[in-house]
């Protein structure tokens, strides 16, 4: 049976099994400081295999990088990474949509796999199924690999892995959707179709400046400035799923800055006639208004309103002009389009949607910049023409 020299990192001896396989065993010093050495083993079908496994880990016992080999599952450490480090560190709904990952696509597939046993290639497999078999957008399939990433990332940090295998894998390209903002006409169809809508002034605040729509709805009559034309956006109405349905609440804005928007002094004064609609409803509902969070836009009763309940109607007020497919979130696009279109800056239109940077704001309006330049290419022709 043949040895390997024992060292300063503990002993090597390998021998076949009856089982056909080959094992290495090895000493790592005990953890507990007693001095006391701990016998573990390697495995592999040939002698050799298991010869370069010691001599890796009596190497990495050297230079003080060895990391003992875990029996721990992935969907065990995600269930411990998910309470114990995401939990305290993101936004309760960013949490949820971690938990909804890791449930419905991480764990079926590498839940069961030792955390030590999860390679490159297993990682890439599993993303390319994403993609091909379960049809997941490359947006999803971006979204899966964040999660895992931190997961295993963290898994790194507290000894439980020597490396990130996600770090290596290629994800699919994600491609930006080409927005479809509302032109002029359409435009003018939409407010003529939202006159004495229940919904008409949310639906036109959101148009003209360019809130998203989580944020109409969190905005707060504190957060109105009616003598500089200013409206505070700091925060947006979330959704949480209980056991008993949907939880609603105040949190911070998606990317977790305030901003101060100034608008059109005729958006003012729609928040005007808002604000005596709120009154009336509020003195016919009497006892039984209820206000809380003192929103802007509320149902009879005070109430806030929920985002299901605008899309469906702002829905159907599209599908009654003949633009079945515009989204809600396009009147922010429309929002910002025109908002280029009229004059202002890139930096301008970055700060009053909340765009992180105005690389991203380019990035989504990039053509419409691009066809202002051409205008003023035009302009500059004609200018020279009048001068030569």
């Amino acid at each position: 049976m043949p040895k390997m020299k024992r060292n300063a990192n503990g002993s090597g001896t390998i021998y076949k099994r009856d089982d056909g396989r080959w094992e290495g065993k090895y000493s790592i010093a005990a953890s507990d400081g007693s001095g006391k050495y701990i016998r573990k083993s390697v495995y592999g079908k040939a002698q050799e295999e298991v010869r370069k496994k010691l001599t890796e880990i009596t190497a990495e016992i050297d230079d003080g990088t060895y990391v003992e080999p875990k029996k721990m599952k992935l969907k065990d450490w995600l269930i411990i990474w998910l309470n114990e480090y995401a939990k305290q560190s993101v936004k309760h709904y960013t949490f949820e949509t971690y938990q909804s990952l890791c449930k419905n696509h991480i764990i079926p597939t590498l839940g069961n796999r030792y955390l030590k046993d999860i390679s490159v290639t297993s990682i890439q497999r599993f993303y390319n199924s994403l993609t091909e078999e379960k049809k997941l957008s490359a947006k999803t399939v971006k979204n899966v690999h964040g999660v895992l990433h931190k997961a295993l990332e963290q898994a790194l940090i507290v000894g439980l892995i020597k490396s990130n295998p996600s770090n290596r894998c290629i994800l699919p390209k994600v491609e930006n959707k080409e927005i479809t903002p509302l032109e002029s006409d359409d435009i003018i169809r939409f407010l003529d179709a939202i006159k004495g809508h229940p919904f008409e002034n949310i639906f036109f605040v959101t148009l003209f400046c360019g809130l998203r729509e989580s944020e109409v709805l969190a905005l707060t009559w504190d957060c109105v400035d009616f003598i500089n034309n200013l409206l505070f956006i700091n925060k947006q109405l979330t959704t949480s799923t209980h056991h008993t349905g949907p939880e609603y609440s105040l949190g911070p804005t998606k990317n977790s800055k305030s901003r101060y928007v100034t608008v059109a002094p005729t958006v003012m004064k729609v928040l005007e006639r808002q604000l005596e609609l709120q009154r009336q409803m509020s003195d016919k509902a009497g006892s039984a208004w209820n206000n809380e969070w003192n929103l802007v836009f509320t149902n009879e009763l005070g109430e806030h309103l929920k985002q299901n309940a605008i899309y469906k109607a702002f829905k159907r007020v599209v599908r009654s002009i003949g633009l079945p497919d515009v989204r809600y979130h396009d009147l922010r696009h429309s929002y910002a389009v025109a908002a280029i279109e009229s004059g202002d800056d890139i930096k301008t239109v970055q700060s009053n949607l909340g765009h992180a940077t105005a690389s991203f704001t380019l990035d989504i309006y990039g053509h419409v910049s691009r066809k202002m330049q051409m205008k003023s290419a035009e302009n500059m022709e004609k200018y020279i023409n009048n001068v030569i």
